[in-house]
């Protein structure tokens, strides 16, 4: 059991849209990412997701509408709706989801990513 400075873990952040697990509750995982330009459209069918701005901004593109989120704020992405995070500028993001969270959901491209690191 050790404690976790967010900062000090982001700043070993090189790549964007590369989560890397910061730990891991109850079968849920502490997710972090740097966002950066346009993620794919996608959506998980079983899974919730929860995204949690630490510095930046980032808007949640939604099939019928748009939803910024600052620093501070965070956002529940539920079941089966279908997403997609765009930042124009870089942004730090915690993600809590089930372990079995897939980044692309249900669509597998050139950003998708089956096994990722601990940080």
């Amino acid at each position: 059991m050790e404690k976790v400075n967010l900062l000090q873990k982001f700043e070993r952040i090189r790549e964007y849209w590369t989560p890397y697990i910061a730990a891991e509750l109850n079968g849920q995982q502490v997710k972090l990412d740097k966002l950066r330009g346009k993620f794919v459209w996608h959506r998980h069918d079983r899974e919730d997701e929860l995204f949690l701005v630490v510095k930046g901004r980032f808007r949640m593109d939604l099939r019928d509408r748009q939803i910024m989120l600052e620093e501070g704020e965070f956002l529940v992405v539920p079941r089966g709706v279908e997403h997609r995070p765009v930042a124009d500028q870089e942004a730090w993001v915690v993600l809590f989801e089930p372990a079995s969270t897939f980044n692309t959901g249900n669509v597998e491209n050139e950003r998708s990513m089956r096994d990722l690191e601990r940080i």
